[in-house]
């Protein structure tokens, strides 16, 4: 089981081709704040049906886009 499993089942719930949250709101989501071990994380959301698209640190948000 993944830290990030709560987030990814969120993503894939939420069923839309493309949305973007913020880290505030990935924290509330998946109970943990977004850190560098997201990027190595990320990779598991593909078995989702999703994949991690833009981070922007300026920002604070991250783009989710469905996998076609």
């Amino acid at each position: 089981m993944s830290k990030y499993d709560p987030l990814w089942a969120h993503v894939q719930k939420k069923g839309d081709q493309s949305f973007k949250l913020t880290f505030d709101e990935i924290k509330d989501i998946a109970g943990i704040p977004i850190d560098h071990s997201f990027l190595n994380y990320k990779k598991e959301l593909m078995a989702y049906g999703y994949q991690v698209g833009k981070i922007s640190m300026k920002e604070q948000t991250v783009v989710f886009n469905k996998i076609s």
